[in-house]
């Protein structure tokens, strides 16, 4: 079976956040950022070390070739002085499906593989750089859904995603691994194109208050 095209590489640009492809060069940043309280990883897993560092860049960049992930470092960008801008993490778009039926273009697609540093945690981050790729991927990539997994125990993540709007689809038994290495439970929601409207105005608001 042939692979999939890659998900065409861009840079998602907010105010406080920006999304840049993964590379090599992202490593020492990644590195650092994981560094900070890796007790704060409960249920997500989190290279540690910097050779672990890129043996993850360097899975991230083969699957992109083989068109099942765009992996991107989060960059927290610093008011008026680019030299201060850092990574603080990572996050993913991750299986693309083009359904049965359809015009060829991405019917679904996966944000995940998301974690970012312990200070940059409870900040405007995460909410910016959803915001951002739900964008890009309603509205360019022209999506009808948008799939967003966490392990079914992590109840902070499962809130999160809940209070932006996503629906709960379900557990998924067993589906993919988890900190400890072995298949966890997963619970999965998604987001319709109907929906987005609703989901980009909350989301919209809490980056208002947070910047």
């Amino acid at each position: 079976m042939s692979e999939a095209p890659p998900i065409e590489p861009v840079v998602l640009t907010g105010r406080a956040v920006r999304l840049e492809p993964l590379t090599l060069a992202h490593v020492p940043g990644l590195h650092a950022a994981a560094s900070e309280d890796r007790s704060t990883y409960n249920w997500t897993p989190v290279p540690d070390g910097e050779a672990a560092h890129r043996r993850y860049v360097e899975t991230m960049i083969s699957e992109h070739a083989a068109g099942r992930r765009l992996g991107f470092a989060t960059v927290r960008v610093a008011d008026d002085r680019p030299e201060d801008d850092r990574v603080v993490g990572t996050t993913s778009y991750l299986d693309p499906q083009r359904w049965p039926g359809g015009n060829g273009r991405l019917d679904s697609i996966e944000i995940g593989s998301t974690w970012i540093s312990a200070s940059a945690q409870r900040t405007v981050v995460n909410s910016e750089a959803k915001l951002l790729m739900l964008a890009h991927a309603f509205e360019v990539m022209d999506v009808y859904r948008v799939v967003l997994n966490t392990d079914a125990r992590n109840v902070r993540s499962r809130t999160a995603i809940a209070r932006i709007g996503a629906t709960f689809e379900g557990v998924l038994h067993g589906f993919r691994y988890g900190v400890e290495g072995t298949p966890r439970d997963t619970a999965t929601f998604a987001i319709r194109a109907s929906e987005w409207p609703e989901v980009r105005a909350r989301l919209e608001a809490r980056v208002s208050v947070s910047t």
